[in-house]
C-alpha cells in the first residue's frame, strides 16, 4: 500500500483523463494518474483530429477555461481548417488534423512536467469506498492508492469487445487489452451498466494510393484553438477526398450476414452520427455514393485515415470495398478497421458536476457517460477536475448554464436526458448559437478560469484589454458618422451591412478605421452585425436563468408530491435534479409538472 493520499486519483490517461489530470495538478493539487500502459498516454485510437462542427467551439471553450487540449492540438496541428466559413459565425469551427505521434508525446511532456502530477503505469481493479465515499483504487499489481477525490475516465475499455468480421476478442483498443475489474466493481456499488458500440476503418500505405484524380483540400492559415499561443508549427500537408461507388455498396451489402454488426454478434448500440460504411448503404441505400476523406496520421509515418468507410466487415471484404473506389484499386491495408464495444454508466447516475448519486467524490469522465469523441471527453475531464478538487477544499461546484457554453448544454443534456446511443456535440444542440460562438469562448469563459486558479494574472489583464478595446470600438463606431447619399449614417449601420466587412473600413474610410488586429477586428465585425439577435438570445437566455436559481431539495420525495405525474415522479426520482430549471429539461417532465413543483415548493417554504 502506498502511505501518501493523493487530493484526486485520475484513472485511465485517455483524452478525459489527460485533461483531468492536468487542470487538477495546475489547481496545485496531489494527483495521481493512473494508466494501464505509460507508452499510449493520450493515444489517438481513431481520426488523428481535433475540433469539427461544434467540438472545436468545446476546445476553444476547454482553452478559454485553462485546460490544455487546444495548446497540445495548435503545436501538433498538420492541417488546420476553419469548418462552415461560408455560413454564419454561430457555426464557424476550427479543425486540425494532428500528428498523432507528436500529439501523444506533447501531452505526455506537459504532464510529466508538472510538480505536483504523479503518473504511474497499473490496472485499476476495484475502487476502494469507505461509507459512501470513494478513498482509493486497488491494482491488479497488488498496489493500493488512497485519493481524497476519484475521477474514473476509462474509455472504451471497460470490458472492451472488439469485433472484426467473424472473430471477436477482448481489447480497450487495436493493440491493448481491456479492463474487465472496474466493470465488476461498479456493478457491486450498485451502478448500472450498459453496452454501446463504436469503431474505426482501416488505415492504408500512402504509397498505394493514386491521388491524381482525387480532389485536394489545403488547410486554412491562422486558424487556432488556443488565447494564448501562437507558436512556430509543424509542416501543413493536404487532405483528399474521392467517392465510393454502386460497386462498393454491393459489395457491403452483399456481405451483410459477415458484419457483426448486422449477424447479432454485436449487442451494443450503435452511433448515428459516425456509423459504419455498411450502417450507413442500408439506411442510405438510395444514396449512390458517398464521400471519403483520406486524412495523414503523422509526418513521420505513410498511413493514411480513410475517413468515412468504418467497418467491422472481414478483412478480406475491406479491401474489396477499398479497391472499388478510384484511385485505390491498389490500396494496401495497414491496419483494417473493427468496431468495439463496451460498457458506459446508464443516465441518472452522474450530477451536473459529474460526480455520482450513488458514490460520494467519484467522478466520471468521456465515454464513461456515453459520449464519443476525443473533444467531449477532454471537456468533461476538465470540469470533473475542477469539481473534485472544489469539492476537496470546500469551494464552490463549478456549473455552467446552457447559454454560457457548449460544455454546458453537453452536461446538462448528459444529466438530464436519456443517453440510449453515442452522444456527439453538434450546433444544432444548442438553442443560444450566437451567444457561443467559437471566437468569443475567452470572453464567456476565461474569468471562470481565474477563479479556480487555471487562468493567471496576466491572461486575465490581456482579457480585460480586448474587452476595453472591443468595447471602445463598438461605441466609437456607433457615434461616428457619414454622409451617405445625402443621409447622416453610423459607421455602425454601415459595418451591418452584408456587403461590408470591417477590414473594408481601411479602404472606404481610411481616416476612421483602427486596426486591432485580425481576431478582434473579426469580433467587431460580429457584435455589431448581429447585436439585434445577440441581445433577443440574451434576454430568452435571462428568462430560462430564473428556473435555474430555484434549487430542489436532495431529499424531496417526488412519489409524495400531489399532482405529479408518475411518469414525472419515476424521472425526476431517477435523475435527481439539482434546480427547477435541470427538472424542467428532464425528458418525460411537462410544463405542467413544473408548476406542480413550484406549488409544493412554495407550500414547502411556507410550512
Amino acid at each position: 500500500m502506498c502511505p501518501e493520499i493523493y487530493d484526486v486519483v485520475v484513472i485511465g490517461a485517455g483524452h478525459a483523463g489527460c485533461e483531468a489530470a492536468y487542470v487538477a495538478a495546475k489547481m496545485q493539487a496531489r494527483v495521481l494518474l493512473l494508466t494501464m500502459n505509460l507508452d499510449t498516454v493520450a493515444k489517438m485510437s481513431c481520426n488523428p483530429s481535433v475540433g469539427g462542427t461544434a467540438k472545436g467551439h468545446m476546445v476553444r471553450e476547454i482553452d478559454a477555461l485553462g485546460g490544455i487540449m487546444g495548446k497540445v492540438a495548435d503545436r501538433t496541428a498538420i492541417q488546420r481548417r476553419m469548418l462552415n466559413a461560408s455560413k454564419g459565425p454561430a457555426v464557424w469551427s476550427p479543425r486540425c488534423q494532428s500528428d498523432r505521434f507528436a500529439y501523444a508525446l506533447e501531452m505526455k511532456r506537459e504532464l510529466e512536467n508538472l510538480p505536483t502530477l504523479f503518473i504511474k503505469q497499473g490496472t485499476v481493479l476495484d475502487i476502494l469506498t469507505e461509507r459512501g465515499r470513494a478513498v482509493g483504487v486497488r491494482t491488479k499489481e497488488g498496489a493500493v492508492f488512497k485519493g481524497d477525490a476519484l475521477i474514473l475516465s476509462s474509455g472504451t475499455f471497460m470490458r472492451g469487445l472488439m469485433h472484426l468480421g467473424t472473430s471477436s476478442h477482448g481489447g480497450g483498443r487495436a493493440g491493448d487489452q481491456s479492463c474487465e475489474g472496474i466493470s465488476k466493481n461498479l456493478i457491486s456499488l450498485g451502478f448500472d451498466l450498459k453496452r454501446l458500440k463504436t469503431g474505426t476503418p482501416p488505415r492504408v500505405h500512402r504509397r498505394s494510393i493514386d491521388f491524381s484524380n482525387m480532389e485536394r483540400q489545403d488547410g486554412d492559415n491562422d486558424v487556432v484553438f488556443s488565447y494564448d499561443e501562437r507558436e512556430k508549427t509543424l509542416p501543413q500537408v493536404p487532405c483528399y477526398i474521392v467517392y465510393t461507388q454502386e460497386q462498393t455498396q454491393k459489395i457491403a451489402l452483399d456481405n451483410l450476414d459477415k458484419s457483426p454488426l448486422y449477424n447479432g454478434k454485436i449487442q451494443g448500440v450503435r452511433t448515428r452520427y459516425c456509423p459504419s460504411f455498411e450502417d450507413k448503404v442500408v439506411r442510405f441505400q438510395d444514396k449512390k455514393r458517398h464521400q471519403l476523406f483520406l486524412e495523414p496520421e503523422g509526418l513521420s509515418t505513410s498511413e493514411i485515415y480513410v475517413n468515412g468507410l468504418s467497418s467491422s466487415l472481414p478483412l478480406d471484404v475491406q479491401i474489396k470495398l477499398l479497391h472499388s473506389v478510384p484511385g485505390m484499386e491498389k490500396a494496401e491495408v495497414m491496419r483494417p478497421g473493427y468496431a468495439i464495444e463496451y460498457d458506459y454508466v446508464s443516465t441518472g447516475q452522474i450530477k451536473p458536476t459529474l460526480e455520482s448519486h450513488k458514490v460520494e467524490r467519484l467522478f466520471f469522465a468521456g465515454q464513461i457517460n456515453g459520449t464519443t469523441g476525443y473533444e467531449e471527453a477532454a471537456a468533461q475531464g476538465l470540469m470533473a477536475a475542477i469539481n473534485a478538487v472544489a469539492c476537496v477544499r470546500g469551494l464552490p461546484p463549478f456549473i455552467l448554464r446552457r447559454d454560457e457554453a457548449y460544455i454546458g448544454v453537453m452536461i446538462d443534456e448528459l444529466t438530464t436526458k436519456a443517453i440510449t446511443e453515442p452522444y456527439r456535440m453538434f450546433t444544432s444542440r444548442a438553442e443560444y448559437r450566437l451567444l457561443l460562438r467559437q471566437d468569443n469562448a475567452d470572453l464567456r469563459l476565461r474569468e471562470y478560469g481565474h477563479f479556480y486558479g487555471l487562468i493567471s494574472e496576466d491572461q486575465l489583464k490581456r482579457l480585460e484589454h480586448k474587452k476595453g478595446i472591443l468595447k471602445q470600438e463598438t461605441e466609437r463606431l456607433s457615434n461616428t458618422h457619414t454622409a451617405i447619399e445625402g443621409k447622416k449614417v453610423s459607421l455602425a449601420q454601415l459595418l451591418c451591412r452584408p456587403d461590408l466587412s470591417y477590414a473594408d473600413l481601411l479602404h472606404k474610410y481610411p481616416r476612421f478605421y483602427r486596426d486591432h488586429g485580425t481576431d478582434i477586428n473579426a469580433q467587431i465585425e460580429i457584435t455589431l452585425k448581429y447585436s439585434g439577435y445577440v441581445k433577443r438570445q440574451e434576454q430568452e437566455a435571462r428568462s430560462l436563468q430564473l428556473l435555474d436559481t430555484v434549487f430542489l431539495p436532495s431529499s424531496l420525495d417526488y412519489a409524495q408530491v400531489t399532482g405529479l405525474r408518475r411518469e414525472a415522479q419515476e424521472y425526476l426520482q431517477a435523475m435527481k435534479p439539482l434546480t427547477l430549471g435541470q427538472a424542467s429539461r428532464i425528458q418525460g417532465v411537462s410544463p405542467a409538472d413544473i408548476t406542480v413543483l413550484k406549488i409544493a415548493l412554495r407550500k414547502a417554504l411556507a410550512s
